[in-house]
């Protein structure tokens, strides 16, 4: 049997020949080896002008060589496509293998690709092989999802699924699966419930880079065809360095809004609330907040499930339920800790709820985050959780509601004139300027168009009519037309502002944000 990982990288003009020169080399010397149409073999590279690179390669390649320089977008995706045929060679799975995946421990060997070339377990290969090229995507989130007739492989890119592969074996999927289970210590014999763990790699990207520690959280899941897994990928050393520059404008938070953010954070007590869904960078504008307002003066404390960031000079309390550590009782014991500002992952029940808003009330500044769509969902949220409205609107200083919005390629993306259907679409006037841009996709953005992404925001203050509005139940058009007049830019607004600047298109202000809220 066998199975197939295909790569949805676009071709070129050459195919690569790994077997004459390996990619290996290919990736230190920056030389890739290649066959065009006419079979003729070319060496290419950024620069031809090395003489003793030429001599190098033409003598271990033993083939007659034509030498062409190319760019350097183009040369990393021939490399890419090599990583892609070092899945495609581990997925080769035969009968003999079976059963494979289920009798190999958990390894703390570095990955690279010079380690998956000597791998000689061919299911090993293949899961290393996955891993590897999500880290190189930097995709925050790897899924493998059972199929009818194997399983397919996609990334989380900017937020979006991506298709990478396919396997074409059930046997080869359920294999993955696992070895998968093994290296997380997951019983590889219930596969009717859930589970969840982790496991650590250390990770070599390229022959020039040093070793680095990456931890991957692992969730089973029971499904039609078998079993899925989805994998978060946490690269602390890229955390760590991300963590020393977080800021508001780098997150991407327009000028004034930045400066409404820290005016709340900088208060000497209430509660600062972050709201949106899953994955909408709320924790990691906390992270900002708290690198920015963090002098040395103030004892900072937070609770969080997980920790992510590891910040200076801040006391970090990873969440333990098992242990009976929550956040409803890790808060109770930080108010006991003397701190001066406290940042709650995410109030989830009422009694956090209520806890935060009495250490709000008590002269300490909270922030957290919450689930809910907008800002004025929050007030919404709390009520559902039981807590008590005075005191909610009594802590509460301000809600900031983001959401991340994927930037064009700076590569590709190509000047564009909307057409009329498009703006109605957007419930945009026909007459609306700006510069508009649609997405194309190239190498550097690997065919999405779209590569990193900023926060947008919608920002309520609080304020005391405000506050008798929320406590009388006014209705939500009456807050809505108070807020809006007190200068709150709704989420749709701020997203327009970047598509119009160019910084964005018109198909992610409609998949992020809602039309009927503009």
């Amino acid at each position: 049997m066998s199975a197939v990982l295909q790569s949805v990288t676009p071709v070129l003009n050459w195919t690569p020949d790994w077997s004459a020169w390996p990619l290996v080399r290919a990736m230190r010397l920056r030389v890739v080896v290649a066959c065009d149409a006419q079979k003729r073999y070319w060496a290419l590279t950024p620069s031809t002008d090395d003489v003793l690179l030429r001599e190098a390669v033409s003598r271990a390649v033993a083939l007659p060589l034509q030498w062409r320089e190319v760019d350097e977008d183009t040369l990393s995706l021939l490399l890419a496509q090599g990583e892609h045929s070092y899945q495609a060679r581990g997925a080769l799975i035969h009968d003999d293998v079976a059963g494979d995946g289920g009798q190999v421990g958990a390894e703390t060997h570095a990955l690279s690709v010079e380690s998956i070339s000597r791998q000689s377990s061919p299911v090993v290969k293949l899961l290393d092989a996955t891993l590897f090229d999500a880290m190189k995507a930097q995709a925050s989130d790897l899924h493998m999802e059972s199929t009818a007739t194997g399983m397919v492989i996609r990334h989380r890119l900017d937020g979006v699924m991506v298709p990478v592969g396919d396997v074409g074996s059930r046997e080869v999927a359920e294999q993955l699966v696992s070895r998968l289970k093994v290296m997380a210590e997951l019983d590889i014999g219930e596969r009717r419930l859930p589970q969840d763990g982790r496991f650590k790699l250390r990770v070599q990207q390229s022959a020039e880079a040093g070793l680095r520690d990456v931890d991957f959280r692992v969730s089973i899941m029971p499904s039609s065809f078998g079993e899925d897994a989805v994998l978060r990928i946490l690269d602390r050393s890229r955390l760590s360095t991300e963590a020393q520059a977080l800021s508001l404008e780098g997150l991407g938070f327009d000028a004034d809004d930045a400066a409404v953010v820290r005016r709340l954070a900088c208060k000497p007590y209430g509660m600062l609330l972050v709201t949106g869904p899953t994955g909408s960078g709320k924790t990691t504008t906390l992270y900002a907040i708290v690198q920015e307002i963090n002098d040395g003066t103030d004892k900072i404390i937070t609770i969080e499930d997980p920790v992510e960031y590891q910040l200076g000079g801040v006391v970090q309390i990873p969440v333990n339920e098992k242990k009976g550590l929550t956040f409803a009782r890790g808060l109770r014991s930080i108010l006991r800790h003397d701190p001066d500002r406290v940042m709650v992952g995410e109030i989830r029940d009422a009694e956090t709820a209520q806890i935060a808003s009495q250490a709000a009330l008590t002269g300490h500044l909270v922030l957290s985050t919450i689930h809910a769509n907008n800002v004025f969902d929050v007030v919404g949220r709390f009520m559902h959780m039981g807590v008590d409205l005075y005191n909610m609107v009594s802590a509460l200083n301000g809600v900031v509601a983001q959401r991340l919005m994927r930037k064009l390629c700076s590569h590709c993306a190509q000047p564009w004139h909307p057409r009329a259907t498009d703006l109605k679409a957007a419930q945009l006037p026909l007459d609306t300027q700006g510069h508009f841009f649609r997405a194309v996709g190239c190498p550097s953005c690997r065919g999405t168009g779209y590569r990193g992404r900023k926060a947008i925001s919608e920002i309520l203050l609080m304020d005391d009519t405000l506050r008798d509005l929320i406590v009388s139940r006014a209705s939500l058009i009456r807050i809505k037309s108070h807020a809006k007049a007190s200068g709150t830019r709704l989420l749709r607004e701020s997203a327009l502002a970047c598509v119009l600047r160019g910084e964005s298109t018109l198909d992610e202000l409609n998949r992020v944000t809602l039309a009927d809220t503009a």
